[in-house]
């Protein structure tokens, strides 16, 4: 490491406070700069322009290569303001384009091998994540709106839901028969638990965290737990991924996509057609498999 790279990754320390991961990568980056362009204080345009269309053929992805191009673009913006160079080569090094990643999503058969599992549990426990999960399925609720719910609002037992979502917005937030049914027999267990004379927490799934009521980490671990005895990688499992097995599922069975978008509370239709390449592709799935001339043999 040159004694530049060591002046740069020392300021990042001292004046930006820079994590030691940080520092370790902002090290390894341009510490390949370095190497592949014989060195970054006598580097010009075409020398860092080559190097960096490299990363992708080195199979890099595009978050790496957004890294690498950050790491050495702030090394020149330091060496300027030393005076180690009168210029900056790295100007001309434009962000890889990244694509949009697929959601992860789970099959029909899955979410009833978790709905399963979840049955298995005893007591409680059991009532409370089959309503968390026919909840999330059934609503295509956010995993904050979801556990922010007030006891409130479930106490007449709805057919839909009033949710305040993202920017304030409020949207309907449909629940189904077996959603309504989970909710109930939670809301009876819950009441139940209660200690007589003690105040009743305004959340529908209390809890003794610092907001009142259940977190994200809590329901994840829960539903980590749920997955790993249905046999399910718990890797494609969060609360999330029940919010995109709803869309999915829903575009599979016909539903419009500007009712999707009103339903899950996007903005943007551009946000929702992502779950369109998700049923396609099972549709191009099926063609292959069920079609006469689709299939090998």
């Amino acid at each position: 490491m040159t004694p530049q790279i060591e002046a740069f990754l020392e300021m990042m320390a001292v004046e930006r406070d820079a994590s030691p991961h940080t520092l370790s990568a902002y090290g390894r980056d341009l510490a390949d700069a370095e190497a592949a362009t014989g060195g970054l204080m006598a580097a010009d345009m075409e020398a860092l322009e080559a190097w960096y269309a490299g990363l992708g053929r080195r199979g890099l992805s595009p978050a790496t290569q957004s890294r690498r191009r950050s790491a050495v673009r702030q090394f020149y913006r330091f060496a300027l303001a030393e005076g180690w160079r009168a210029d900056d080569p790295s100007r001309r090094l434009d962000a890889p384009r990244r694509g949009r990643s697929l959601p992860r999503v789970l099959s029909r058969e899955e979410i009833e091998g978790l709905l399963a599992a979840a049955d298995a549990l005893e007591g409680r426990a059991r009532l409370r994540l089959a309503a968390l999960m026919e909840l999330s399925y059934a609503s295509g609720l956010r995993v904050s709106e979801l556990l922010a719910l007030r006891v409130e609002a479930v106490r007449r037992d709805p057919a839909w839901l009033i949710v305040r979502g993202k920017g304030g917005k409020e949207r309907l937030a449909p629940l189904n028969d077996a959603a309504r049914a989970a909710t109930a027999a939670w809301l009876a267990a819950r009441d139940a638990a209660r200690k007589p004379g003690a105040p009743d927490s305004p959340w529908l799934f209390p809890s003794t965290s610092r907001s009142g009521h259940l977190t994200p980490r809590r329901f994840a671990q829960l539903l980590d737990q749920a997955a790993s005895a249905a046999g399910i990688d718990p890797s494609r499992v969060s609360p999330h991924v029940l919010r995109h097995a709803f869309a999915t599922h829903l575009l599979e069975g016909g539903a419009d996509l500007r009712v999707v978008q009103t339903l899950l509370g996007h903005a943007d239709i551009g946000t929702t057609q992502i779950y369109t390449h998700l049923t396609q592709d099972g549709l191009a799935e099926t063609v292959r498999s069920k079609h006469p001339l689709g299939r090998d043999d």
